[in-house]
C-alpha cells in the first residue's frame, strides 16, 4: 500500500448512459483521466429549484491526479448537459504502487502506447 496524497477521484452523474459515456471519453481521450468507472441505474433525490425531485441518473467514477483536476472540471462541466452539474472530488489517501504508477502514467501527455491496466 501506497500513500497517495497526489490522486482523486471525481463523482459525477449524467442524464443517461449516452452522455456518461461521451464525458468518460473526452476525459479519456484528453488525458485528464485514467479510468472512468460508469455505474448506471443510480436513484437519484436531490433538491432542485424549490421541490425535491428524483430521477434516475448514471453515476461516473473519475480516477486522476490533483494537477489534472482543474482541466477535468473546465472540461466535464463545458460539455455536460445539466445546468448544475455534480463535480466532487475525494482524495485518494493511498492504494497499490503498481495501480498508482498505472494511474499517473495514464494521464500523462505522452502516449503509452500498448500498455494497458489489467
Amino acid at each position: 500500500m501506497k500513500i497517495a496524497p497526489q490522486f482523486s477521484i471525481v463523482l459525477l452523474t449524467a442524464p443517461n448512459i449516452k452522455v456518461a459515456r461521451r464525458l468518460a471519453a473526452l476525459a479519456l481521450e484528453s488525458r485528464l483521466a485514467a479510468c472512468a468507472n460508469l455505474v448506471p441505474a443510480v436513484e437519484s433525490h436531490y433538491w432542485w429549484q424549490g421541490k425535491i425531485m428524483c430521477g434516475a441518473e448514471v453515476l461516473v467514477l473519475f480516477k486522476t491526479t490533483r494537477p489534472r483536476l482543474p482541466a477535468l472540471e473546465k472540461l466535464l462541466l463545458t460539455n455536460h448537459p445539466y445546468d448544475t452539474p455534480e463535480f466532487l472530488v475525494l482524495p485518494l489517501r493511498s492504494g497499490s504502487a503498481r495501480y498508482l504508477k498505472w494511474l499517473a502514467d495514464s494521464v500523462t501527455d505522452v502516449p503509452i502506447g500498448t500498455q494497458r491496466h489489467k
